[in-house]
C-alpha cells in the first residue's frame, strides 16, 4: 500500500525563525569575541517588541539592540517599528562548574585526555537521520518544502516577484510506493505574505512560475497533484504583526520532520556546550557517515546525555532493517570506535566554536553541504571498524 509523508517549511520572515536567527546571530557575535562564551540566549518578537532574555557568561558583552535592528533589516522588516528590551545575565554557576569540570574529571577518569574535561551542559536525548533517498541524504518532503521557503525569499529580495513580505510557510506531501521511494507530489501548500495591492491571481501566476516550477524539480506536478497558493485567502499581515514568535518553537522544521523523533531540545541561541545542539549535529554526523559507508539505507541515531557527564549515556543506532553487513548494535558499537562522543570531543571534530550559527537557523541546520556536521569523511574508516 502506497504511503504519505508531509514536511513543512518557513521563511526567515517567520516570526519564529526571526527570533532563531536573532538569538543565533547574538551567539555568533558572542564566539567572535570569546570562543568560550557560555550563551543560552532566547527570543521573543511580539508585535512592535522583540524581548531578548537569557544567560551570557563571555568577555564580550554584545550589543543586542544593535544585533536586532541588523538581523530584522537583512530579513526585510522595519526596525524602527520595533522597541528592544533585554533581560541578561550569567549562566549558573552550579551549570558552569558541571560544564568545566566533568564527573569523569572530579572522579580522576579522563586519563590526561583533556577533551574529558568538559561535562554536558545539560541531560537530554538527541536524533540524527540521514537517508540515500537524496543528494542531501534527507527525505525528499524535507528537502522540497525547503527549496519552496528558501526560493521565496530569494524572488522577495531580488524583486522578481514584486509585492512579497517576509512571512512565508511551505508544505510539501509526497506520495511512496510500495518499494518505500518517493513517486509522486501530492500536495503543495505555499503560503506568502504580500502587500495589500498585489492582486492575487498575479501571485498565484507568478508564485506558481517562480517558485513552485523551479523549486520542487525533479518531482514536478501532475494533473492529480493538489496545489495550494495562499488557501486561506488574503496574506497582508504578517510576521510578529500577526503572530507572536519565540525561539525553538519549530523543531521539527529544524530537523527532520515527520521522518525522526526529536529530542525535544531546540537548537538556536545556544553554545556547543549544550548537547542540545552539539550532540544533535553529531548524530547527524554519525548518521549521514554510515548511509555513506553503504553500511545501511536509512538509519536513526540516539544520543543521550547527563548533565556534567563528558561520556553519553546511551549510544543507539537503528537503520530500520537496511542495515547491509552487520546488526545495529554492531554498529553501535563502530560508532563508538570511530567517533568522539564528549562535548569536547565534538566541539573539536565539527568546529563548533566558530561563529556559523546565524546561517543555520533557516531553512534547516542539515543538509547544508557547507557545514561540517555535512561531511562524509569518516565513511571509509567507519565501513573498515565493521567489515
Amino acid at each position: 500500500m502506497n504511503q504519505f509523508y508531509t514536511a513543512e517549511s518557513v521563511t526567515e520572515g517567520h516570526p519564529d525563525k526571526l527570533c532563531d536567527i536573532i538569538a543565533d546571530s547574538v551567539l555568533d557575535a558572542c564566539l567572535d569575541h570569546d570562543m568560550f562564551s557560555h550563551v543560552a540566549c532566547e527570543v521573543m518578537a511580539t508585535k512592535g517588541n522583540i524581548i531578548v532574555a537569557g544567560e551570557i557568561t563571555s568577555s564580550y558583552e554584545p550589543h543586542i539592540p544593535s544585533i536586532v535592528r541588523s538581523v530584522l533589516q537583512k530579513v526585510g522588516y522595519d526596525p524602527a517599528r520595533y522597541a528592544v528590551q533585554c533581560f541578561i545575565h550569567k549562566q549558573s554557576p552550579d551549570i558552569a562548574a558541571g560544564v568545566d569540570c566533568s564527573l569523569e574529571l572530579r572522579r580522576g577518569r579522563t586519563n590526561g585526555n583533556p577533551l574529558l574535561e568538559m561535562g554536558a551542559g545539560d541531560q537530554g536525548v538527541m536524533v540524527g537521520y540521514a537517508c540515500n533517498e537524496t543528494p542531501q541524504m534527507l527525505p525528499l518532503p524535507v528537502v522540497l518544502a525547503r527549496r519552496l521557503t528558501n526560493r521565496l525569499t530569494m524572488v522577495r529580495k531580488s524583486g522578481d516577484v514584486a509585492g512579497l513580505r517576509p512571512d512565508g510557510k511551505a508544505q510539501v506531501t509526497v506520495e511512496y510506493g510500495e518499494d518505500g521511494n518517493p513517486l509522486r507530489l501530492d500536495t503543495v501548500v505555499l503560503s506568502a505574505q504580500h502587500s495589500p495591492e498585489k492582486p492575487m491571481d498575479e501571485l498565484f501566476w507568478q508564485l506558481t512560475d517562480s517558485v513552485l516550477e523551479p523549486a520542487l524539480l525533479p518531482l514536478l506536478p501532475d494533473k492529480s497533484t493538489k496545489i495550494l497558493i495562499n488557501p486561506a485567502g488574503q496574506f497582508v499581515l504578517g510576521g510578529p504583526e500577526a503572530d507572536t514568535g519565540l525561539t525553538g518553537r519549530k523543531l521539527m522544521v529544524d530537523s527532520y520532520g515527520v521522518f525522526a523523533p526529536h529530542g525535544g531540545g531546540a537548537f538556536s541561541g545556544k553554545d556547543p556546550t549544550k548537547v542540545d545542539r552539539s550532540g544533535a549535529y553529531m548524530a547527524r554526523y554519525i548518521a549521514k557517515n554510515l548511509v555513506a559507508a553503504k553500511l545501511c539505507e536509512r538509519c536513526q541515531i540516539t544520543l543521550a546525555y547527563a548533565i556534567g557527564v563528558a561520556e553519553p549515556v546511551m549510544v543507539e543506532v537503528d537503520t530500520f532493517g537496511t542495515g547491509a553487513v552487520c546488526a545495529d548494535d554492531c554498529l553501535a558499537e563502530a560508532v563508538r570506535f570511530v567517533f568522539g562522543l564528549t562535548p569536547g570531543e565534538i566541539i573539536a571534530q565539527l568546529d563548533l566554536l566558530t561563529p556559523r550559527y546565524a546561517q543555520t537557523a533557516a531553512y534547516g541546520h542539515f543538509g547544508k553541504p557547507e557545514f561540517p556536521w555535512e561531511r562524509t569523511d569518516q565513511a571509509k574508516i567507519l565501513r573498515a571498524a565493521v567489515i
